[in-house]
């Protein structure tokens, strides 16, 4: 609480001790740090949405990628990014590490560019916005809450290879049953990683990197909660998605 002083006009003024000016301080700098965030998540679903849409009007192009072997480089490239993005980030400049970011986008979009085909826009604009919102409320969670997330998560991040196994097996099974378990799994999966990666995001603001650095863990950090909403989404859009 702020101390009060009167001053000469008999009117009270308020001032802050040294600690609570240092938490004030801290607290306006993990906004920043974390608005910095969330606009590199933000931009980055907005340009792979618009790539998808937008690859999706081109029959041809569609046929080209999808139609032929270059299928596997288009579904395998994003692999490719996160990979490069995972291991080399430390050697990379922010500037590098933010230019990867978009192009991972970019071609995340070419890769997703096959929804827009399979299901209505209706049920995709939907299923997009319930997302948005449950994403929103979880993330929210995740910042404010004084739980440690960090054994939830451990279990979480197992239940994530279970699902990725389950996904390569269906691929040879083809079951219908068994993806709709993996939907609702992933889910749940999704949407608890959101919270446990908010948590995990904010408390790196605290290791009190340089400018360099910090701006890395922003882009590192975006690419995390990237992957929890697109994935949340093509879950949900899985579940309750309707085919053209």
């Amino acid at each position: 609480m702020a101390l009060g002083t009167n001053n000469r006009f008999g009117a009270r003024t308020d001032r802050m001790t040294p600690a609570q000016a240092y938490d004030a301080s801290i607290d306006q700098g993990l906004r920043k740090y974390m608005l910095g965030v969330y606009n590199y998540m933000t931009a980055g679903v907005a340009i792979t949405g618009l790539m998808a849409y937008v690859i999706s009007t081109q029959p041809a192009l569609m046929q080209t990628l999808f139609g032929t072997g270059l299928s596997w480089v288009v579904m395998l490239a994003p692999l490719a990014f996160i990979l490069v993005l995972s291991f080399g980030i430390n050697k990379m400049s922010a500037s590098t590490a933010q230019l990867t970011f978009w192009a991972f986008a970019a071609v995340m979009g070419v890769s997703l560019s096959t929804i827009f085909v399979a299901y209505t826009g209706t049920s995709i604009a939907r299923v997009f916005f319930i997302t948005s919102g449950a994403f929103a409320a979880l993330s929210i969670y995740g910042y404010s809450t004084k739980r440690d997330l960090t054994g939830f998560g451990s279990f979480l991040i197992m239940g994530l290879f279970g699902i990725i196994l389950a996904s390569i097996v269906n691929l040879f099974l083809e079951s219908s049953a068994l993806q709709f378990m993996v939907s609702v799994l992933g889910v749940l999966i999704f949407a608890g990683l959101t919270a446990y990666d908010t948590q995990r995001i904010k408390s790196m603001y605290y290791e009190g990197d340089g400018h360099e650095t910090m701006t890395k863990k922003s882009v590192m950090g975006a690419l995390s909660l990237y992957l929890d909403f697109i994935n949340m989404f093509l879950m949900l859009l899985h579940l309750f998605g309707n085919r053209e």
